[in-house]
């Protein structure tokens, strides 16, 4: 049951208590993978990475100018979000209610960096996947944890006009 549609979206990104913000405005494609679960993607302007890697001090000196592909899996409980594309610096972000999840932050070899990763945990207060029989609007908000330190609270919003 593969389908496929295209749309203009709104992606914003925030910090409710750090200075992050971040807000892209472009076209993506839905794949409609089953009843409830859907693929989102769509490419990003390099300055959106910033806001999304806040501890990062030195990421924007990793990161190239191409922009990047953001990818989104979405369902009723669980939304998981991909950056990758011909830069430095790769992540995955797995977001479920009332969970723990994993966020993953890839470094690529570069002059400035040696290869590796790294992880960190977030907690998922929220998850709304809204719409129907496509989604239309996706919020998440999550506190970013190392180990024992907590690192921010975030809202990711996502709106799709279909």
């Amino acid at each position: 049951m593969l389908t496929q549609h295209q749309c203009p979206v709104s992606l914003l990104h925030l910090s409710s208590n750090l200075p992050v913000y971040s807000e892209v405005a472009t076209v993506a494609t839905i794949y409609q993978k089953d009843l409830q679960f859907f693929h989102v993607v769509l490419a990003t302007p390099p300055d959106f990475l910033d806001s999304l890697a806040p501890l990062e001090a030195n990421v924007a000196t990793l990161v190239d100018t191409t922009p990047r592909l953001l990818w989104l899996e979405l369902s009723p409980s669980r939304v998981t979000m991909t950056i990758q594309g011909n830069s430095n610096f790769s992540y995955r972000h797995t977001w479920e209610r009332g969970i723990y999840g994993i966020s993953r932050y890839w470094l690529a070899d570069s002059p400035t960096a040696q290869s590796g990763q790294f992880r960190l945990s977030n907690y998922t207060r929220s998850l709304v996947v809204q719409g129907s029989p496509l989604p239309q609007f996706v919020r998440v908000e999550y506190e970013l944890w190392a180990n024992q330190v907590r690192l921010g609270d975030y809202v990711l919003n996502l709106q799709l006009f279909l």
